[in-house]
């Protein structure tokens, strides 16, 4: 095994670690894989195919929590499995550049609405669409189902960051809980990288080795991570969910708008 293979299997365990928590793992596995010789559209495939092993193993270790958001989760697989399957056509049918310049605005603006989520909430007053009382409100519903299927396409075509994106609309939906948050965010997750790796194994070019490589990484960080997220202090993780969002703004814009 080469330094290279070496690297992606760190890669996709680190990964598998953000993305248990956070989200943002795209962020390591994409330049590793641009890094071992992979063309853009074929790094990004690879990346998606290999990354569903950690998101697996991540829900194993939030199991305990799926039965508490139920009827958010039957809300939004259909609509993340429709979102990311739409932005996985529109990854292969569109320039890449077009969502590569958002990005960064969009993983910027998620953030902040995360980091002030109680100012938000406060505002908003989302106390009367909380999850027990979601079926009392047609506008929450109509509100919550448009932003998650925005995420889900965004997420089928590139995916860095949906995880906070998904975090910062439940926080102003009405989530305090942020395990029950992570839970709802690493299921849908997986709804909408499932569809979009089963168009790319079907109609783009995969690096097979190298998804071998990402998913054992990542398996093991992804379920380690959602360990280590739920036996800490709710603040703790909170903190990690804003710095990795920064870091994935500051990532992006770097390479968006700094880099030839």
């Amino acid at each position: 095994m080469d330094s290279s293979q070496i690297i992606i299997i760190i890669a996709g365990f680190a990964a598998g670690l953000m993305n248990s928590v956070a989200g943002g793992g795209t962020i390591l596995t994409y330049p590793a894989l641009l890094a071992a010789g992979l063309t853009p559209i074929e790094a990004n495939a690879t990346s998606t195919v290999a990354l569903l092993a950690g998101i697996l193993s991540s829900i194993g270790g939030y199991r305990k929590r799926i039965g508490t958001v139920t009827l958010w989760l039957k809300t939004f697989i259909p609509v993340s499995v429709i979102g990311g399957l739409f932005g996985a056509v529109l990854l292969l049918q569109t320039p890449e550049k077009t969502f590569g310049i958002l990005a960064p605005f969009l993983i910027m603006g998620a953030t902040v609405l995360f980091g002030f989520q109680g100012l938000l909430q406060k505002i908003f007053n989302p106390t009367k669409c909380a999850p027990k009382n979601l079926e009392e409100s047609k506008k929450w519903w109509i509100i919550s189902i448009g932003i998650q299927l925005l995420v889900s396409i965004y997420g089928g075509y590139f995916g860095a960051g949906i995880g906070i994106m998904m975090l910062a609309s439940l926080s102003i939906l009405g989530f305090q809980d942020i395990h029950e948050m992570n839970t709802v965010k690493t299921i849908l997750a997986f709804a909408i990288n499932v569809i979009a790796a089963v168009y790319f194994i079907l109609f783009a070019p995969i690096a097979w080795m190298n998804v071998i490589l990402l998913a054992c990484g990542a398996f093991t960080g992804g379920y380690l991570g959602a360990v280590i997220a739920q036996s800490v202090n709710q603040k703790f993780v909170r903190l990690f969910v804003v710095l990795i969002g920064c870091i994935i703004t500051l990532n992006l814009f770097y390479k968006q708008f700094f880099t030839p």
